[in-house]
């Protein structure tokens, strides 16, 4: 049988980037205790308020069909949240979808046609290969340098871009490295793009999770707001990854060129969930408070934890709830530690080969698991790391 190209562009491209978290799930089923530090699951509750507010609306009847744009309560709440940021802002300007990654789909489905390029730092979120694949464009990657904290460069970014190049897909707070770009940095980068005519894309799902720096965003700059478009969503912000509540931010005609394609596809969000949304972006939450602290407080736990040994590099994120760990002094390349640290010390953690080729010799450990159980499972890191150099120091030895 015959089948739509879509599905070879896209065979390598799903669930075969999680392998060692879907082996660390199958153990864990079979009863083995093993320490998750996979994926980006917030480990508190969504506040009881929002979840009552779900259930009200369910039960007041929320459940019928909504409208392509996105139900009035979180339009208006999200026009009143990117307002506070630019005052031009209003209801033409928001898309509603269920979570970042529909709305990177959907708007990586409008932006591009086949063999257009999209730029986008390497290391990037796994995710990203795959909806940029899905339109039949090819991703372009930029390397961001460890020396450079992994913050992109305008000059890197310059040489990268050909006559193909369409999108600059942009994340910051950066996922994988935890990368917060500056208000400097996103000017030069934006310069970039004006000169060739990019349209920028920025991730800004980790917005509220920076340690003490101030948040930059090319959607607050008035000379780039015909070029920008903004995707987030509650999963993180409001620890709700569950309820796929997410929205893009765009200029007038961006939206009304992409509602029939996101109406197509979806033809609207859940109206309880939308109302609960709304409740999320209206009122004051400490959710994310309490997350950053945990995750910075966590962040120097691992990245003192791991540095005391010369086996593993760490380096303290500037935000978000992972940290990325060079463990090339072991021998290995992440992809090969990660399957050891699952099968050895039942510590799984997601290999750098799944964020691209800049990361390869890293790890990627999420921060979201209390405090005692990533010390021990930094501890187990370090355990196999000098296992590992203890071993190739005797295979060293042995052929001399």
């Amino acid at each position: 049988m015959r089948y739509a190209s879509i599905t070879g562009r896209l065979a390598d491209l799903g669930s075969g980037k999680w392998a060692v978290h879907i082996e660390a799930r199958r153990k864990a089923a079979a009863g083995v205790p093993v320490i998750e530090l996979t994926i980006g699951e917030p480990d508190v509750r969504p506040d009881s308020a929002l979840l009552d507010e779900c259930a009200r609306a369910m039960y007041a009847g929320r459940t019928r069909y909504s409208n392509g744009r996105g139900e009035p309560s979180v339009v208006n709440a999200l026009v009143e949240k990117y307002r506070g940021r630019r005052s031009d802002v209003t209801a033409r300007n928001v898309l509603c979808f269920p979570g970042t990654q529909t709305a990177l789909f959907t708007v990586m489905l409008g932006l591009l046609d086949r063999d257009d390029e999209v730029l986008l730092g390497d290391p990037y979120y796994a995710t990203y290969e795959g909806v940029i694949a899905a339109s039949g464009a090819r991703m372009a990657p930029v390397p961001l340098h460890p020396e450079k904290r992994f913050h992109l460069q305008a000059e890197d970014l310059a040489c990268a871009v050909t006559s193909r190049s369409r999108v600059l897909l942009l994340n910051t707070p950066h996922n994988p490295t935890g990368a917060v770009l500056t208000v400097d940095e996103i000017a030069a980068i934006g310069e970039v793009c004006r000169a060739h005519d990019l349209w920028i894309v920025c991730d800004e799902v980790y917005e509220e999770l920076i340690f003490g720096k101030a948040f930059a965003s090319p959607f607050d700059d008035p000379a780039l707001a015909e070029r920008t478009i903004v995707v987030s969503s509650i999963s993180k912000s409001h620890a709700a990854p569950g309820f796929r509540s997410g929205w893009a931010i765009g200029p007038v005609e961006f939206c009304d060129r992409l509602l029939p394609v996101s109406e197509t596809m979806l033809f609207g969000v859940q109206p309880f969930i939308a109302d609960m949304t709304a409740m999320a972006l209206s009122k004051p939450f400490d959710t994310a408070a309490v997350m950053r602290a945990n995750y910075e407080r966590r962040a120097k736990l691992v990245t003192e934890g791991l540095n005391r040994s010369a086996a593993l590099k760490a380096m303290m994120p500037e935000g978000g709830m992972f940290i990325v760990v060079d463990v090339s002094a072991t021998g290995l390349a992440g992809q090969e530690f990660a399957e050891r640290l699952l099968d050895e010390k039942n510590v799984a953690v997601m290999p750098g080969a799944s964020f691209g080729r800049q990361a390869v010799n890293f790890i990627r450990v999420s921060l979201t698991v209390d405090d005692e159980q990533l010390a021990i499972a930094t501890e187990r890191m370090v355990e196999l790391a000098v296992q590992l150099i203890e071993h190739n120091d005797v295979l060293l030895r042995a052929k001399r």
